[in-house]
C-alpha cells in the first residue's frame, strides 16, 4: 500500500493544498513555522480520531476553532488521502475523504467516503458513504467484477455523529477498502523521539514488540529482538559497529531489581556502560535501526528532523537505511533542516513549504526547471538549498 496524494483543506495552515504523486522515500524542507510538523500532525489526527472519535482529536488541538484555518470563508475542514492497494487481485487507487464541521459548538462528521474505480474510466464507486452519523457501505465488495452481481448496500447509524464509520465497519474483512485503510492508519508511526524518555531503567512488562513514537519502550522492544529475533539484532549491531566509533556490543539486561536497560560495550573498556553514559547520538542512532529493522514493519514511517543529535556524516548514510526501508515496501517520510540529510536525496523525493500571507503552499523539486537542471549537472539538493535556490523556502 503507497499513499499517492494528500489533499487538505482549511487545516490550520493549509488552505487548500495538494501534494501529488508522493515518492516512497518523501523528504520535506521548509523554514521553522512553514508547516512540516502540522502536514505530519495530520497522520495523527487521524490516527486519534479512529482511536477515539473526531470530538476528542479536536479537543486535543485546542478544539475545532484552532484546526480550522484562520480567516476561512469556508466553515470545515477536509482531509483526503489516496492510496493504492491491492484489491480482488488488482492494484486500486482509493480515495478516503473526511470532512468535519462544527454546530452549536459541537463537531461532526459531515462527510465521509471510501471510493475506487471499477477500472483506468468511469467513476469512483463509493463504497462508503455517510454524513452526520448516518449511511452505508458496500458489503458484497468481492462482486465489483463481476458485470451480472448486483452490489449490496448495508445502511447504518453510527452511536453519535463524531464517530468514524470507519472506526466500526473497517473491523470487518468484508469491507475490503475500509478494512485496509483502518490498519493503515492504526499501524503508521509518526516519531516523536525523546532522549530523555528513552534512556534509563525500564519496567519489564508492557509493549515490546513495536517501538513507541517516543521511544519510551526502548529497551523492551531491543530485549524482544534479541531473544526472538537474534539474527535482526545482530544485523542492527553490525550496523552499530559500522556507523559509531567505539560501539563492540549492545545488550539489554535485566537488572536484580526487575527493570531493563540496556548495556553499551566500549571496545576501549572491559566494563559496558549503562545507557545513561552513552551519547545522545548513539541512543538515537540505535532507535532508528531498531524502528527500521523492525521483523513487521509499518506500512507508514513519519519522522521529523533526524539530524537533531546525530553527527552530520551519518546523515547520508541514515537517508540510505530509510531509502531502503521504502524500497522494500514501506513509505517514509521526513522532515529535516539538514543539509547534509537533503544531499543524500534525489530530485523526485523532494518537495518544499513556503508560507504566503500565513498559509501554506507546497513546492516539488522535480517541478523547477532551475533545481532540474542542476542536479543534471551533478549539483546536490542540500548545496543547492544552501544556496537558497529553493524559491520562498527561506524565513522572510
Amino acid at each position: 500500500m503507497q499513499i499517492e496524494s494528500i489533499r487538505l483543506k482549511n487545516f490550520k495552515a493549509f488552505r487548500d493544498v495538494e501534494i501529488r504523486d508522493i515518492p516512497r522515500f518523501c523528504v520535506i524542507v521548509g523554514a521553522n513555522g512553514s508547516g512540516k510538523t502540522t502536514l505530519f500532525e495530520v497522520f495523527g489526527f487521524l490516527h486519534d480520531c479512529l482511536q477515539g472519535n473526531v470530538r476528542q482529536a479536536l479537543d486535543a488541538r485546542g478544539r475545532f476553532k484552532e484546526v480550522l484555518s484562520r480567516d476561512s470563508n469556508d466553515d470545515s475542514i477536509l482531509i483526503e488521502i489516496k492510496y493504492r492497494m491491492p484489491i480482488l487481485d488488482k492494484q486500486r487507487l482509493v480515495t478516503y475523504s473526511l470532512e468535519i464541521a462544527e454546530r452549536a459548538g459541537t463537531p461532526y462528521v459531515k462527510r465521509e467516503i471510501l471510493r475506487y474505480k471499477r477500472g483506468a474510466h468511469g467513476s469512483p464507486y463509493h463504497f462508503l458513504d455517510f454524513a452526520n452519523g448516518e449511511g452505508y457501505a458496500i458489503s458484497n465488495e468481492e462482486d465489483f467484477d463481476k458485470p451480472d452481481e448486483k452490489l449490496t448496500r448495508e445502511n447504518q447509524k453510527l452511536d453519535s455523529p463524531d464517530i468514524l464509520a470507519l472506526k466500526g465497519l473497517g473491523q470487518f474483512e468484508r469491507f475490503k477498502a475500509a478494512n485496509a485503510f483502518r490498519r493503515l492508519l492504526e499501524s503508521w508511526h509518526v516519531s516523536d523521539f525523546h532522549i530523555n524518555v528513552a534512556r534509563g531503567r525500564k519496567e519489564a512488562a508492557g509493549d515490546s514488540e513495536h517501538l513507541s513514537e517516543t521511544g519510551d519502550n526502548l529497551p523492551r522492544v531491543a530485549q524482544y529482538l534479541y531473544e526472538q529475533h537474534p539474527t535482526v539484532f545482530n544485523h542492527i549491531l553490525e550496523n552499530m559497529i559500522q556507523r559509531v566509533p567505539g560501539v563492540q556490543h549492545i545488550e539489554p539486561k535485566l537488572m536484580d531489581d526487575g527493570y531493563l536497560t540496556l548495556r553499551f560495550q566500549d571496545g576501549s573498556f572491559k566494563t559496558p556502560f549503562l545507557d545513561r553514559y552513552v551519547s545522545d547520538g548513539t541512543i538515537k542512532m540505535f532507535a532508528y535501526l531498531v524502528l527500521l529493522y523492525d521483523p513487521k514493519p509499518h506500512p507508514l514511517l513519519c519522522v521529523e528532523e533526524p539530524e537533531n543529535q546525530l553527527y552530520p556524516k551519518l546523515m547520508g548514510e541514515l537517508a540510505e537505511e530509510f531509502r531502503l526501508y521504502a524500497n522494500q515496501g514501506g513509505q517514509v517520510l521526513v522532515s529535516t533542516h539538514s543539509p547534509d540529510f537533503l544531499n543524500a536525496a534525489e530530485l523526485d523525493e523532494v518537495f518544499w513549504l513556503v508560507k504566503v500571507n500565513g498559509c501554506t503552499k507546497i513546492c516539488r523539486a522535480k517541478d523547477d526547471p532551475q533545481l532540474s537542471a542542476y542536479m543534471a549537472e551533478g549539483d546536490k539538493m542540500g548545496y543547492l538549498w544552501k544556496q537558497g535556490f529553493f524559491e520562498g523556502a527561506d524565513p522572510q
